[in-house]
């Protein structure tokens, strides 16, 4: 009961992690492709079965003085979704300034060497842990 998933939406790629209740730590997991606005469920259901998460957390991407915006309506209708497709319960968790903080983790990986270049595709999976990590500390 303690297995959470956090989803950073976007249009071409969702970033999955995986978190747990009980330590409030989350690590990145994949970054599932998109296309014509359909996330690759397949995947999707992979990990699912895999981790069994008893609920799901989305990042929900808000402008900076927290107003919705285009992208907020594509995340909104992901969770519902998913939510509906695993009957599992959905939160949101406010996802500002949560690429910044991928990306200077992705950096200083690669500063330590433990990051290569090609691994920059998995920005989007760090993206869903710092959103999972922050829904975790909040809740």
């Amino acid at each position: 009961m303690s297995c959470l998933f956090g989803f950073d939406v976007g249009t071409k790629i969702i970033g999955v992690s995986v978190g747990n209740r009980l330590t409030g730590t989350a690590r990145a997991l994949a970054a599932v492709p998109v296309r014509d606005g359909v996330p690759d469920w397949q995947t999707l259901d992979n990990l699912r079965r895999e981790w069994l998460p008893a609920e799901l957390v989305v990042g929900l991407p808000v402008d900076n003085e927290g107003k919705e915006q285009p992208m907020t309506r594509t995340a909104r209708r992901f969770a519902q979704r998913i939510g509906k497709r695993y009957s599992l319960p959905v939160a949101f968790a406010d996802e500002r300034m949560t690429s910044q903080e991928a990306a200077r983790r992705f950096a200083a990986g690669r500063a330590a060497g433990t990051r290569k270049r090609s691994d920059a595709k998995s920005i989007d999976a760090e993206a869903a842990a710092v959103i999972l990590e922050s829904y975790l500390l909040s809740s």
